[in-house]
């Protein structure tokens, strides 16, 4: 009992429980915002490597090695601290983190993307070839589709990687749910179950979205 009033005082005391769901509310905000334009990012570049033009695949090739081989903290940094200055400085840190995280997953899922399509046999884009069907319409209707259902598994780990990535977005003035973690440990001195808190909310996230990514991929597989 004397616990639970400890519990009580750390997170309900001064409302200090809605700093964790206004910091949860933005990590979620932030993964899928990021998600959505690393998808979109990843499939341009995956496509502009694997494309006959040797300009666009060094273009891409050269951005994805730059990403992958740089940490995601300074990229975060950079974005926020040298691009986003002047007349962009009132960006929401949503939005900042938000494309700075996209662009990073973007490079990750194009290599992902890719490898899915080379696994494929190239019997299938002869195949929407001889239909009649261009470069551009064969990759929409026969390749992607048949890559997607290849390659789900890989994309569901680097998004539960990207909910987790997001915790570092602390270090532009983002308060997530790290960061809500720490401001309620600095008002109450009590470190372990604020963080137990946060973990056990990742956790939950993560096999949530695990969960649901199971049942996308069965139906995928039913639908074969």
């Amino acid at each position: 009992m004397e616990y639970l009033q400890t519990l009580q005082e750390i997170f309900l005391a001064e409302d200090r429980y809605l700093y964790i769901l206004n910091g949860l509310g933005f990590s979620v905000g932030v993964t899928l915002f990021a998600a959505i334009l690393g998808v979109l990012l990843g499939i341009l570049l995956a496509l502009m490597k694997l494309s006959n033009s040797k300009i666009l695949s060094k273009i891409a090739l050269v951005y994805i090695d730059i990403v992958r081989g740089t940490p995601a903290v300074v990229q975060l940094m950079i974005l926020a601290n040298i691009i986003f200055v002047g007349a962009l400085r009132e960006t929401p840190i949503l939005i900042v983190a938000g494309i700075a995280f996209g662009m990073n997953s973007g490079a990750y899922v194009a290599e992902i993307i890719r490898a899915g399509i080379e696994g494929l046999e190239k019997g299938q884009t002869e195949a929407g070839r001889a239909l009649g069907l261009s470069y551009a319409q064969t990759m929409k209707f026969v390749i992607i589709p048949q890559a997607v259902k290849k390659i789900l598994p890989a994309l569901v780990s680097e998004f539960i990687t990207l909910l987790k990535e997001t915790s570092i977005v602390g270090f532009i003035g983002g308060v997530d749910l790290l960061r809500s973690a720490n401001i309620i440990t600095s008002q109450t001195y009590r470190g372990v179950e604020p963080l137990l808190a946060v973990g056990i909310i990742y956790l939950i996230l993560t096999t949530v979205f695990t969960i649901l990514m199971r049942k996308v991929e069965k139906g995928l597989k039913v639908s074969d």
